[in-house]
């Protein structure tokens, strides 16, 4: 039996990072958070200045970096990846006869993005990228122009499995809840 990549996208401040972290809490699952791996990245080197600017990497600069964390000794989450049409098809080309590909897509509007990437400052939290409003709606407009079109092509995959997921509330346990009705 082929082993899970659960795919979580969605808008920035959708709680990709919070319930992939759930998940990993409650089981045995092997992470691959793409934001996290490219924000620590050197901050003079050329990726790590395309990211503070928040601009998207070119695929040929991210596929060897996210490559290198996939691994088929357990399932997987990722989280934030794929943003482009052409990650989403590499990812399928490349690992849907390796994985059992489930997409969660969490679908929230962009005054909701903004509304948690203030919380996520106001709780503490200190990405460089939250900090600098234009960056914030940088992201924002490349999620609406980029990635957008890359889930709605992975939604008509039939290789793999897609979930559209509207969160009922900003609850996180009941979210949780919803989505482990999906994983499980």
């Amino acid at each position: 039996m082929k082993p899970e990549m659960l795919v979580f996208v969605g808008g920035q401040g959708s709680g990709k990072g919070t319930f992939a972290k759930k998940l990993i809490q409650d089981f045995n699952y092997n992470y691959v958070e793409a934001g996290d791996i490219l924000r620590h990245m050197p901050t003079d080197s050329e990726i790590g200045k395309k990211i503070a600017r928040g601009e998207l990497l070119q695929d040929n600069e991210l596929f060897p970096i996210i490559e290198k964390y996939i691994t088929t000794d357990k399932d997987i989450i990722m989280d934030g990846f794929p943003r482009t049409m052409g990650q989403a098809k590499w990812l399928v080309e490349k690992y849907s006869d390796i994985f059992n590909i489930r997409i969660i897509f969490l679908d929230i509007t962009e005054e909701k993005m903004f509304a948690h990437i203030q919380n996520r400052i106001k709780e503490g939290g200190n990405r460089a990228d939250d900090m600098d409003e234009n960056a914030v709606r940088k992201r924002i407009a490349a999620f609406k122009t980029t990635t957008m079109p890359a889930i709605e092509w992975l939604s008509t995959i039939k290789d793999i499995e897609f979930f559209d997921i509207k969160l009922p509330t900003d609850d996180i346990d009941i979210n949780y809840n919803h989505i482990l009705k999906i994983v499980k």
